[in-house]
C-alpha cells in the first residue's frame, strides 16, 4: 500500500510562491506516475498536474500553466509542486496522487492520495 504525506503549504499574498513536497512510501508496483489535485469549499477536486514516471512527461492545466512546476526527485521518491505567482482563485486544499489508470487528469485514475495540505492567497 503506497502512503503519501503532503506539506510546504500555507498563506502568502498574490504574487508569492511556495513550494509543495508529497512524501511518499510503500511499493509503487503497478503506479504510472503522480499528480496534485486541488479543492476549494465547496468545489470538485479538479486536477492541477501530473507526472509520468517512465518518460518523465508533464501536464499541466490551462490554470496553472506557466506559474506550477511538477517536479520529482527519484533518489527520495518525493514529488514537488513548485507554485509561482500565485494568485486568489488558488486558495484550495492541494492533494497528491499516485495514478494507476489511463488518465493523468481524471480522479478516477489515481488510487492512493494524501491528506490535503492548505495553501491561501490573499489579494
Amino acid at each position: 500500500q503506497v502512503q503519501l504525506v503532503e506539506s510546504g503549504g500555507g498563506s502568502v499574498q498574490a504574487g508569492g510562491s511556495l513550494r509543495l513536497s508529497c512524501a511518499r512510501s510503500g511499493d509503487t508496483f503497478g503506479y504510472y506516475g503522480m499528480g496534485w489535485f486541488r479543492q476549494a469549499p465547496g468545489k470538485e477536486r479538479e486536477f492541477v498536474a501530473a507526472i509520468t514516471w517512465s518518460d518523465g512527461r508533464l501536464y499541466y492545466a490551462d490554470s496553472v500553466r506557466g506559474r506550477f512546476t511538477i517536479s520529482r526527485d527519484n533518489a527520495k521518491g518525493t514529488g514537488y509542486l513548485q507554485m509561482n505567482n500565485l494568485k486568489p482563485e488558488d486558495t484550495a486544499v492541494y492533494y497528491c496522487a499516485v495514478r494507476n489508470g489511463a488518465y493523468y487528469n481524471r480522479r478516477e485514475s489515481f488510487g492512493s492520495w494524501g491528506q490535503g495540505t492548505q495553501v491561501t492567497v490573499s489579494s
